[in-house]
């Protein structure tokens, strides 16, 4: 079973590398084709039932999270922000690459990371071109705090390890709070360090402007709804104490905000459905992505895969390692989460690694956190559409972007796994 288990993680990583396959379909026909193959048919059913019923949760919590925060950035929670931190920056380009760090850390907490590219890039690209910075901090910027404010329960990569695993979303986010903290931090520290260098390559000078003509305002949509921004700031704040406090299941507090959001802001039917049906092909292949893991890990786990391929994987990892699996997670997750995608590793190895953890009584919500501590260097790879969409946006090629960038997001998944292992999140 480990050599039929590693087969099938083989072919499933092969399909979704090669892009023979979108990670849905390969996610459900793969572990059947698998599991026909050596005469599980008769009992795939249920193990495909048993594995969605698991992630069932995480899929409810991510659609209401993502529609909750798509209605709040639509009515404009987040523009006054926006204008208020453009406003500030002015012509210094300290300010400036700080403010652009504040604008992402704040957008990004959406979890769409396109959303956060956009915003972010459209608002101060002309102020960095105008001044002569360099752009490519911009992207620094970006990755920086966007890879690690992605570690909310929302987040693509939590959700997806939390399935994986068949953990609750929001116990591997708590973990891993004082880590994102210090993540930050090294974000900030990174913007005031190339604000500064920018300053003295600009020659600017406290006083003397270096151009004349204002930032360019912001254009109010239709959909903004400023004078609710207190009762939005106020619903999205109580709606963070009670996920802090454990009010309640996440997927259910995340249904209740969304349903009072849709009604405090788009009162009309019409409104709502429009609202809903802007964002639902995001959310849609999100929750059906979250279904199909399911699909594929109640097949691994149900057939005795997951069991063979860890007691393969026990042999080869010295037993006085085997409580550092944690650590040793988040080491090899750099370079895999580099060069494969998010389903690959998530769905294909981290149960393997999950597995071989539990043998040795290494608690799975340790190798969940560690599991997205290697965020930063992934989010630079060549198989995401991200760095593609920065890189057009900021009309600068690809490897370019990748050359200066590289180095800052090991240097951040360097910083997010010290300050994990100091603060027991992963070990």
């Amino acid at each position: 079973m480990a050599w039929v288990g590693f087969g099938m993680v083989s072919v499933f990583m092969l399909l979704i590398l090669t892009k023979r396959l979108s990670a849905i379909v390969a996610l459900i026909l793969v572990p059947v084709v698998f599991g026909l193959a050596i005469g599980i048919g008769p009992q795939m059913g249920e193990m495909i039932m048993d594995g969605v019923l698991k992630v069932t949760p995480t899929a409810m919590m991510l659609m209401f999270a993502l529609l909750y925060f798509a209605v709040m950035f639509d009515a404009g929670l987040f523009e006054p922000a926006v204008k208020r931190i453009i406003r500030w920056v002015g012509d210094d380009p300290l300010r400036i690459t700080l403010g652009t760090a504040a604008l992402s850390t704040i957008i990004s907490l959406d979890g769409d990371g396109a959303t956060t590219v956009l915003v972010v890039v459209t608002s101060f690209l002309p102020v960095y071109l105008r001044l002569g910075m360099n752009p490519l901090i911009l992207a620094v910027m970006l990755l920086l705090t966007n890879t690690v404010i992605n570690i909310v329960p929302w987040g693509g990569p939590t959700a997806r390890a939390a399935s994986a695993l068949h953990l609750d979303a929001l116990e591997v986010f708590l973990g891993l709070i004082p880590t994102m903290l210090i993540g930050l931090t090294y974000a900030f520290a990174a913007a005031w360090w190339l604000g500064k260098r920018e300053r003295k390559r600009l020659g600017w000078v406290a006083g003397q402007a270096l151009v004349t003509s204002p930032a360019r305002e912001r254009e109010a949509k239709a959909s903004h709804r400023p004078r609710l921004f207190w009762v939005n700031l106020a619903l999205t704040l109580a709606l963070v104490v009670a996920m802090g406090t454990g009010l309640g299941p996440l997927p259910v507090l995340m249904m209740v905000g969304l349903a009072l959001a849709l009604v405090i802001n788009y009162p009309r039917l019409a409104e709502q459905r429009e609202r809903i049906a802007a964002h639902s092909e995001n959310v849609l292949n999100v929750v059906a992505l979250i279904l199909a893991a399911g699909a594929f890990t109640g097949i691994l786990t149900g057939s005795g895969m997951v069991d063979g391929m860890s007691q393969a994987l026990l042999d080869v990892v010295p037993e006085s390692a085997g409580r550092y699996l944690g650590f040793i997670t988040a080491l090899v997750g750099v370079p895999f989460t580099f060069f494969m995608s998010n389903d690959a590793f998530f769905f294909g190895i981290l149960p393997i690694l999950g597995g071989a953890a539990a043998q040795y009584g290494v608690d799975p919500l340790h190798i969940a956190r560690a599991s997205v501590l290697g965020l930063p260097v992934h989010a630079m790879s060549p198989l995401v559409a991200a760095p593609y969409l920065l890189a057009g946006l900021l009309k600068r090629d690809l490897g370019e972007l990748q050359r200066y960038c590289l180095g800052w997001a090991l240097g951040s998944s360097v910083v997010l796994i010290l300050a994990a292992l100091a603060t027991g999140a992963i070990i």
